[in-house]
């Protein structure tokens, strides 16, 4: 039954985004507030892809808010839904400070040649590592065209099952559906039982 109303709420929550980024934009600490307890667990996904080591995600995801507030004024709701705009600043965010924090590293030379000498995988890993990769190319290749595009902009660009609904056209549900069955099929298919 919940799921029936789904595309209602996801509008709902959308329309909700737009008045709070709006009333940011005014300065109002309460709507930034809801708005970081509606979106912080999602940017924190966002920048998990991005940033795997949590103390660096919680800093990029603070900057993150950091920015939304001070961009509140900037955003256009004829350019971009409220999560697709924060989900690239979130992701920005975190390929800044990944950029930095090798830069930092790079500036302690012979630190980073004895940390990257003992953390380096060995060349038989990489091979591995490959021949994962290569797999799973050869799997998603088994997807449909659609199928394959939901996934990579699902898991790869931290798209929302609502945003991928709206770019294909489809209910959430449906999308939910597919999302599903194309993981279940990679794992089929990387497992070797399809």
């Amino acid at each position: 039954m919940v799921m029936t109303f789904m595309p209602f709420a996801v509008g709902i929550m959308d329309s909700e985004l737009r008045q709070l980024l709006a009333q940011v934009a005014q300065g109002d600490r309460t709507a930034f507030a809801r708005v970081y307890d509606l979106v912080s667990g999602r940017l924190f996904g966002v920048i998990g892809r991005v940033l795997p080591r949590a103390e660096l995600a919680e800093d990029a995801l603070q900057e993150t808010f950091v920015r939304i507030w001070q961009r509140a004024k900037s955003y256009d709701p004829a350019i971009a839904s409220p999560m697709a705009w924060m989900a690239t600043i979130a992701r920005n965010q975190a390929i800044d400070l990944r950029r930095r924090s090798a830069e930092r590293l790079s500036a302690s030379s012979s630190e980073l040649d004895e940390t990257l000498a003992d953390e380096s995988p060995d060349p038989e890993s990489q091979a591995e590592q490959a021949g994962e990769l290569r797999r799973l190319s050869d799997c998603m290749a088994g997807l449909p065209s659609e199928r394959q595009q939901m996934v990579l902009l699902a898991y790869r660009q931290g798209f929302t099952r609502e945003e991928l609904a709206e770019r294909f056209k489809r209910p959430v549900t449906t999308v939910k559906t597919l999302l599903r069955r194309s993981l279940i099929a990679l794992k089929e298919c990387l497992d070797g039982t399809r």
